[in-house]
């Protein structure tokens, strides 16, 4: 009776995942002829019917195996009328493009499946941006809830996949590549990234197997792609940790359209919640552009531009962090003296022409350029003291230092400049004949960097200076008298002087195809690097060259099951940029090698109804073999190479990802990772690397109260397995495989909308409105002590070390608004 109780209860669970319905599902983004969604279209079949959203998305339910009409009509463009014919249980993404000075195609069959997916590229809705709660909303809060994709830090927007690093990564806008400061060493130094939320109108994202037409990187691509207005709106968005604003606006025949981004950022939020007392005064600005020009059928001009201000005034006061066991509570407590001063101003600037030489040809030119300014000076004097901790409850001492077991100093002493200038100048091109697709490219950038390097750390225990690691004098004050020279724990000075002209091209071929009765796509392409190097400071000049080809296959079966196969790799090449060349002393090693790697993607993609909604399970496994791999140290969010592409490396796992609408009107997802990456250095045999995040569980989940649909709530919730990097930066890897705890954070946040499209006010102070919400977010739900790195303290007597933790950001509470006119 038991057993057949249990078989019940399993068949009720997964009986609606077994039973496909017998009607199919069309989902898609309707855009105009300047690639703007567009709201409120109907669209109408026989007897059913929708309508799409402020972003142009809509999901209509049609039946299967059977030809369907539909309409789609709007009162400013052309109808647009399609025939589908789906099988049963089949999810299509059709995307039309509706025109208003054009005859709309009358009728088309559709059978195919969105290149997307083919391409393994995952797409997300931007609106979600700004809803999504996290200490760093934005583009890349919503990719760390993306499996493969991890991050241990969130005061940082930066992000590793699939065991890469930070420099690992593409970033796109626009179709143009943007960079990020060099000189950040800790994620509260970093502020805004380049990418403004208001101003998106896609994202497009791969974490591996990506095709020619993208970079030289070994990792992933964010690919952006800015708004075109077709008509004037402003929008805002404030709350505790700053804001912003933005202005759209487009002429009146539709040629041109401009759209301008203004954000403030404040950490002071977030930053003074820590264990650390500070006078903290940051301020971090940008100002971003894009504008557009139809100058006639042929030819468009547009500009990017970019300007920011990072501004970073830290002044630490004090510290008491408690660690230990409850048995021998220990507590480090740290009297500061000093202060740092950071800035880092960033103009960028894109123009580029896009020529349609006739129907199947399409050619741009795009030239940019980067300039980057960074100051870093600071002088930080900590005294400390390490001792036991009363534990006694109720004592009126409960909680303070009573024994000291050690007592010293640290003075860190820095005086960093930065000034890089790239300048970049691409021809490509798009040709297309009948289901044949070839783009070409290629690419000329100048690199030119001056850098000066000046660090160094003294650390004094007891009255006596510390000998740095390297040094074979070893100090055994005070049982023993010092005779040799004191030297500093940790030096570095260098100066640099260096230019790299890089010449880039690429040439890739797509098809789509049948194979009986299946679907297929193939994709194949290779790309060429040369780079020069030339070095100054020893007269250097280095010069290389590399091929990468890649190649992607897909096929949907003509199942009923909607199901969508892909396999990709290739040869990925790495070739340095700036921070690669420079090794841990700080001088540039012109002669630093390409890293290589091969990679292989394998792929899945499920699309079925559940409850009558629509939902999909992607899955991925992959493969990495590295060689002439970069070793480096990781600190925070501060990268150290060895310059020496002395190591090998291998990199697998396996990625799952279920997203669909749990919820009905909203998308949500469920991600998992694990990842095993492991490196070779000098032949000593393999151990972890520093990005080895073994398993990663995320969840993105969107509700709304039934009774009050205006209140809505949105949950991101994050849980990394804890990284290797809880020994000491300057320590023997090989000695030291110490990890971080896991990584666990919940961040929620409740908004009720006072005014949206479908609740709009023809009367009081709601009229002016297109969009009001007032929102409340709490940050780190369950106050979990997160670590990012370890401080490490002597005790001079005993000679041991004390690793002590460095905590994030704790529970923190924030309220916000977004409106729209």
């Amino acid at each position: 009776m038991k057993k057949l109780k249990l078989t019940s209860c399993l068949l009720l669970i997964l009986a609606p995942i077994l039973l496909l319905a017998q009607n199919a599902t069309i989902n898609g983004v309707i855009l105009d002829q300047y690639n703007q969604p567009i709201d409120a279209v109907n669209i109408k079949g026989e007897n059913f019917g929708t309508q799409t959203n402020s972003n142009g998305f809509f999901s209509l339910k049609i039946p299967a195996n059977t030809d369907v009409t539909i309409i789609f009509s709007h009162v400013s463009h052309k109808n647009i009328e399609a025939t589908f014919n789906l099988k049963k249980g089949e999810i299509l993404e059709f995307n039309p493009v509706m025109k208003v000075d054009a005859v709309q195609i009358s009728t088309v069959v559709i059978n195919s499946k969105k290149r997307k997916d083919v391409e393994g590229i995952v797409t997300i809705e931007p609106k979600v941006l700004l809803k999504i709660p996290g200490a760093q909303a934005g583009v890349e809060n919503l990719l760390k809830t993306l499996p493969g994709v991890s991050s241990n830090n969130e005061l940082s927007t930066q992000y590793s996949v699939r065991g890469g690093n930070y420099d690992e990564n593409l970033v796109y806008v626009n179709g143009i590549e943007v960079y990020r400061p060099f000189l950040i060493r800790s994620g509260q130094q970093e502020g805004l990234s380049f990418v403004n939320s208001d101003l998106v109108s896609n994202i497009e994202f791969s974490a591996g197997g990506f095709q020619a037409k993208y970079g030289d990187k070994l990792s992933s691509v964010l690919d952006i792609t800015y708004k075109k207005p077709t008509d004037f709106g402003v929008s805002a968005n404030l709350s505790l940790l700053g804001g912003s604003l933005a202005v759209e606006t487009a002429s009146t025949d539709n040629k041109f359209s401009g759209i301008i981004g203004l954000r403030y950022r404040d950490n002071s939020l977030l930053v003074d919640a820590k264990e650390t007392e500070t006078n903290f005064n940051p301020t971090f600005a940008d100002l971003q552009s894009y504008f557009s020009y139809r100058v006639s059928d042929k030819l468009e001009l547009s500009f990017l531009g970019n300007a920011s201000l990072n501004k970073y005034d830290y002044i630490p006061l004090t510290r008491q962090t408690n660690f230990g066991t409850l048995d021998n509570p220990l507590a480090l407590i740290v009297q500061y003296q000093g202060q740092e001063k950071d800035n880092y101003i960033t103009l960028f600037g894109a123009l580029s022409a896009a020529y349609k030489v006739n129907q199947d040809l399409d050619l741009a030119l795009v030239t940019s350029t980067y300039h980057t300014t960074e100051e870093e000076y600071f002088d930080i004097l900590a005294q400390y003291a390490l001792g036991e901790v009363n534990g006694n409850i109720g004592d009126e001492n409960f909680g303070e230092v009573e024994f000291a077991e050690g007592i010293g100093s640290q003075l860190n002493h820095g005086r960093n400049d930065l000034d890089a200038l790239i300048s970049t100048i691409e021809a490509k091109g798009l040709y297309t004949k009948n289901e044949h697709e070839v783009r070409f490219s290629v690419k000329y950038t100048n690199e030119d960097i001056r850098d000066r390097l000046v660090e160094w750390e003294v650390i004094d225990s007891a009255g006596f200076s510390i000998n740095p690691p390297s040094s074979d004098a070893f100090n055994e004050q005070p049982y023993q008298p010092y005779e040799g020279p004191l030297e500093a724990y940790q030096n570095v000075r260098a100066r640099n002087n260096t230019t790299i002209n890089r010449l880039q091209a690429y040439v890739q071929w797509s098809k789509r195809s049948t194979l009986g009765e299946h679907d297929v796509w193939y994709n194949a392409g290779v790309r060429s690097h040369s780079w020069t190097v030339n070095d100054q400071a020893t007269s250097t000049s280095v010069s290389q060259s590399v091929f990468s080809p890649r190649a992607q296959f897909a096929i949907k079966p003509n199942w009923d099951k909607d199901m969508l196969f892909r396999i990709s790799g290739g040869l990925y090449y790495q070739p340095p940029f700036y921070r690669e060349l420079r090794d841990r002393n700080g001088n540039v090693q012109a002669n630093v090698k390409a890293q290589k790697s091969f990679h292989l993607v394998i792929g899945n993609d499920y699309s079925f109804s559940l409850w009558d909604r629509p939902f999909k399970l992607t899955s991925e496994a992959y493969y990495k073999k590295l060689t002439d791999v970069n070793p480096y140290t990781l600190e925070n969010v501060r990268i150290r190479y060895r310059a020496n592409n002395n190591a090998e490396a291998f990199a697998y796992g396996l990625d799952l990802r279920l997203n669909g609408e749990f919820v009905p009107g909203t998308e949500s997802w469920f991600s998992f990772g694990y990842l095993k990456t492991e490196e070779n250095i000098n032949n000593r045999g393999y151990i972890a690397r520093p990005t080895d995040q073994r398993l990663k569980f995320a969840a993105l989940f969107q509700d709304y109260v039934p009774n009050i649909p205006s209140m809505k709530m949105y949950l991101n919730l994050v849980y990394n397995t804890g990284l290797p990097g809880g020994s000491p930066s300057y320590a023997d890897p090989y000695v030291y495989q110490n990890r971080l705890p896991d990584y666990k954070r919940a961040d929620v946040g409740l908004q009720f909308v006072l005014v949206d499209k479908n609740k709009q006010f023809n009367s009081g102070w709601k009229k002016h409105f297109k969009d009001l919400s007032l929102g409340f977010e709490i940050f780190n739900v369950f106050n979990v002590q997160n670590s990012i790195t370890n401080t490490w303290v002597r005790d001079v007597y005993s000679k041991r070390q004390y690793a002590i933790p460095n905590y994030l950001t704790p529970r923190v509470f924030n309220i916000r608004t977004t409106m729209r006119f």
